[in-house]
């Protein structure tokens, strides 16, 4: 993918040869104006045009064999030849030629659709982009509404290509402090970004470095102000963004029109001071640091990794856990009526809430999924991207689940399984600071471990919160906004009020200050929103083009094992059930889910589950954190995962040591 690297195929005769596979060709490659690298095939056969029409293949002479088909000056000249074509299409070109006569001649030229596109920055410096999606576990791409709300109401600036958003983290990189930072969180979330960056650091060339100094935005990893283990310093962060979000449905009912933008502009500072808030910094890190914290000491001290898997069991506070516990209890009420779960068997609309109700056992039924929507229906897979339907419009999409928990539980499991976790949450303890005790200087270190036991447990649970307010406030921005789109249906400009997803925030709020829509900038945008859909986004890019893919670089693995990053420790064996989109899912009992990428929205499908094994994901993305929750022995960031996996194959899931066995 790097667009400063041109490649030469070249081979004797026809390109048939080369098309078909009945020869190996040359290759060179070419930047700045000369071959940098060059691969000499052996030629052994050529196809070659008959005088009467049609074609035949044909011996190449021994000593002919391995003579270069171009010369380098020649592949440097083709290349200049392409380079003139691919700035008269405006993109990177996929070009047939031929050299007949000592002349080259182009035979076609066609756009090359599966690079991935870059961050336009306006600059001819170099520059590092890392994925933002690999970080929220939502690698998507979004529509430009989406994508633009993002990038209004995020922390740090970010850039758009092919959908998907990323944040420039050159600056960071070439400030040696800065660099050593943002490695060590990188390292400790996704050692594949880490690699994919320390494999750009290792050119020397391409990042100057700069002295040491504070860059623009927040630093790559917030140092944490000492905050006391206190659960008041919790309970008063989420109360606090209750109230921010009540307020921001409240006052947000008057705007309409112009109106109505400017005052989501200023909703979204406000959203961002709330992020920004030390304390809130302080609590997420507070959590974070604890969890690092016991398993560098436990594992140093006691040599068992991974323990403060077992200390956040049923961690106070966790609002993506107790989503997944709480749809077992809407299971619960709909277990005991076998009308209401045949009814559910066979929906297919979105307003089935309303026919459920005249069923026995129905308006408790409709009750239980309502109040669950009241809490949680602001939720959906995607979440991220402001465009996609949530719970609350599409409540079909968590009926499967439901059924599953009706089928594959007990009555009273969410409770059940919340104690079993306190409980061995608990054992655990006590079992880590009796063996600490035992230890040279034992009281000491059990007094260290006891208080970082104590302070994740308090704060491990809140890590999930910010997240939700987020959703939270853009369920509140969406509705409003496709009030503003229905006038623009009503008004004859809009055919459809979902059209306004494929215009940026500053087009839909100039399309109503205007009165005016431009439908072929949508139509344009559909497609590219098409094309973006085909393409893989890396996790590191650089400004050249290259999608620089990291490794895990380990060699105690199992011969045929996937190699992951291990995020919640234990070993499971189980039925691989592959899923690419969770209304697909259909899960039962100690199943192991393997699928891209999981967003807090899949929590319910946590419950049921014995494993998890996903694509992208880090040490605390919200996949990563709800298995440990739950007890689920996960490993994440596994390359190809759904592809290699089969669905149905049994596997075994080592979650301590972050690898995948593909069983007989």
């Amino acid at each position: 993918g790097n667009r400063k690297v041109a490649t030469v195929d070249a081979g004797f005769g026809l390109g048939e040869a080369l098309v078909s596979g009945l020869v190996n060709p040359d290759v060179f490659k070419v930047r700045d104006g000369e071959v940098v690298a060059r691969t000499i095939a052996a030629k052994q056969r050529a196809v070659e045009a008959l005088p009467g029409g049609g074609t035949r293949e044909m011996a190449i002479d021994a000593e002919q064999q391995e003579q270069p088909a171009l010369t380098d000056a020649q592949a440097v000249h083709l290349v200049d030849l392409g380079r003139r074509l691919e700035a008269h299409f405006g993109r990177p070109q996929d070009i047939e030629w031929c050299l007949a006569d000592d002349g080259f001649h182009i035979v076609q030229s066609r756009p090359i659709t599966t690079l991935f596109p870059i961050p336009e920055t306006g600059d001819e410096a170099n520059h590092v982009y890392v994925s933002v999606g690999h970080q929220q576990m939502m690698t998507d791409p979004m529509k430009p509404l989406g994508l633009s709300m993002w990038q209004l109401t995020a922390m740090v600036p970010m850039h758009e290509a092919g959908g998907r958003l990323f944040v420039d983290v050159t600056r960071r990189l070439a400030s040696p402090a800065s660099r050593a930072a943002m490695l060590d969180v990188m390292g400790r979330g996704d050692p594949l970004i880490r690699d994919a960056l320390e494999t750009v650091l290792d050119r020397e060339d391409f990042i100057p470095s700069f002295p040491d100094e504070a860059p623009a935005g927040p630093p790559a990893r917030a140092v944490s102000a000492p905050i006391e283990t206190d659960p008041a310093v919790v309970t008063e962060l989420i109360e606090r963004s209750r109230e921010a979000v009540a307020t921001l449905r409240r006052d947000i009912r008057t705007k309409t029109g112009p109106a109505l933008f400017d005052f989501l502009l200023d909703a979204f500072e406000e959203h961002k001071r709330a992020l920004g808030d030390p304390v809130n910094i302080q609590a997420i890190m507070a959590g974070m640091e604890a969890t690092w914290w016991l398993n560098d000491h436990l594992e140093e001290w006691l040599g068992e990794k991974s323990a403060a898997d077992t200390l956040t069991l049923s961690a106070p506070g966790n609002v993506t856990s107790e989503m997944g516990l709480e749809l077992l209890d809407v299971a619960d009420v709909i277990r005991p009526h076998p009308e209401v779960i045949r009814f559910l068997q066979g929906v297919e609309n979105e307003d089935f809430l309303d026919e459920l109700a005249k069923l026995p056992g129905g308006a408790e039924a409709r009750d239980a999924i309502e109040g669950y929507l009241e809490r949680y229906g602001m939720r959906c897979v995607g979440e991220i991207d402001i465009t996609r339907p949530r719970w609350s419009e599409r409540p079909s999409s968590l009926v499967p689940v439901i059924l599953d928990n009706v089928r594959n539980f007990e009555p009273g499991a969410a409770q059940r399984r919340f104690e079993q976790g306190r409980q061995a949450a608990l054992q655990k303890e006590q079992d880590v600071l009796e063996r600490l005790r035992a230890l040279p200087d034992g009281e000491e270190k059990a007094g260290e471990a006891k208080r970082m036991i104590d302070r994740v447990r308090t704060f491990i649970g809140y890590r999930e919160y910010p997240k939700y307010g987020i959703v939270s406030r853009y369920f509140v921005y969406k509705q409003a906004l496709l009030e503003e789109a229905e006038r623009l249906v009503r008004d004859g400009l809009l055919r459809d009020r979902e059209d306004v997803f494929h215009l940026t925030f500053q087009e839909f709020h100039d399309a109503v200050r205007r009165h005016q829509v431009d439908d072929r900038l949508i139509e344009r945008r559909k497609d590219t929103f098409r094309l973006s859909e085909t393409l893989t986004p890396p996790r590191v890019l650089t400004s050249d083009g290259e999608a620089v893919t990291g490794a895990y670089r380990r060699d105690d693995v199992p011969d045929g094992a996937l190699v992951g990053l291990p995020v919640s420790a234990g070993t499971i064996e189980g039925r691989a059930r592959v899923i690419l989109d969770m209304a697909d899912a259909d899960l039962e009992a100690g199943d192991i889910l393997v699928t891209p990428f999981t967003d807090p929205s899949w929590s319910p499908l946590f419950v049921g589950i014995s494993g998890l094994v996903t694509e992208v994901g880090g040490l605390m993305t919200h996949g990563a954190v709800i298995a440990r929750e739950y007890g689920l022995p996960a490993v994440v960031g596994v390359e190809q995962a759904t592809r290699l996996i089969r669905d149905g194959q049994r596997i075994r899931v080592h979650g301590t040591d972050g690898y995948i066995e593909l069983l007989p």
